[in-house]
């Protein structure tokens, strides 16, 4: 059995991408007429036509709209691979990095990763964008170069992860609370009047599950999106909000924070990248960077205002 041409890879990819024989033959460097002949061979290979004619121009078959991420992926390793690796000067890094976060994060941590990217590489600046689902799409395609939270069973098995930090749940009540200068006992909590942080559609949480299990269940009056409308809204009510605590530190200023009578309800919080970072330098530095920031906060759960 002869081996595959492996160019046609690049081929398929550049005609996939561009669904024009023309475009595709001049990101190549290669003449129409050699990047038609590569069509045919392409479409003998694969038993499939591929690109077929619509109007002017051209559009993949199913075929070729199975094969387009694969192959996008291959040839985004094999140009890694070839590539020679420069050394990384941070000084002249410039370079613009994208971090997918949950509400919260920025608050916390953002300073502080900020003012060390900035002391070790000026020229690099950080767009931070909210994390509004589980989807791994964004790292596919390449939008984000970043994302952290809990690493959902969803996410694809070919994700690069690592561990930031743990994190716990906790409840915030408002200064003054009734249960604020009291033991917050299974059956006060439970007797309460709470918020739900979840994403769309979700109406119950970890604790609802943990109480579940006690044979309890507690009165959900408010369900919001994000940590920070969570504890605005405990803030200035009778309401409970349930929130991690070290993603929230810096958003609990003048609440007051009490540990969950519970069995703790805990979570890992990483970091998640798409592989084809990984012999990135100025990306391995930036998680470098992460890791360290995160590694440096050390929140005590305890009673009282914070």
């Amino acid at each position: 059995m002869s081996k595959p041409d492996l160019n046609l890879l690049f081929t398929l990819n550049a005609l996939l991408s561009e669904g024009s024989v023309a475009a595709a033959a001049r990101r190549l460097q290669l003449s129409p007429s050699a990047m038609s002949r590569s069509l045919a061979r392409l479409r003998q290979v694969t038993g499939d036509p591929l690109l077929v004619r619509a109007g002017r121009g051209l559009v993949p078959t199913p075929r070729a709209l199975e094969l387009n991420q694969h192959i996008a992926r291959l040839v985004d390793e094999a140009e890694a691979a070839l590539r020679p690796a420069a050394a990384l000067d941070l000084a002249t890094l410039d370079r613009i990095f994208t971090l997918q976060t949950r509400d919260g994060f920025v608050e916390n941590f953002g300073p502080a990763l900020v003012a060390r990217v900035r002391r070790e590489a000026p020229g690099v600046r950080l767009r931070f964008v909210p994390k509004l689902t589980r989807s791994s799409q964004t790292l596919r395609d390449g939008s984000v170069d970043l994302v952290t939270g809990v690493v959902d069973a969803e996410a694809g098995p070919e994700l690069r992860t690592r561990l930031l930090f743990e994190d716990r749940l906790i409840a915030v009540l408002r200064e003054g609370h009734p249960l604020a200068n009291v033991p917050l006992t299974v059956a006060r909590y439970a007797a309460g009047e709470h918020i739900l942080t979840g994403r769309s559609g979700e109406l119950k949480g970890r604790a609802d599950e943990a109480l579940a299990a006690l044979g309890l269940e507690r009165d959900i009056i408010a369900i919001v999106d994000g940590f920070s409308a969570a504890i605005a809204l405990a803030r200035g009510s009778d309401l409970i909000a349930t929130v991690p605590s070290r993603y929230t530190q810096n958003l609990r200023q003048g609440t007051v924070t009490l540990p969950l009578p519970l069995t703790p309800l805990t979570m890992k919080i990483s970091m998640i990248w798409h592989p084809r970072m990984d012999g990135d330098r100025a990306h391995a530095w930036l998680r470098d960077c992460l890791r360290e920031v995160c590694h440096a906060e050390d929140v005590t759960i305890g009673s009282g205002p914070r």
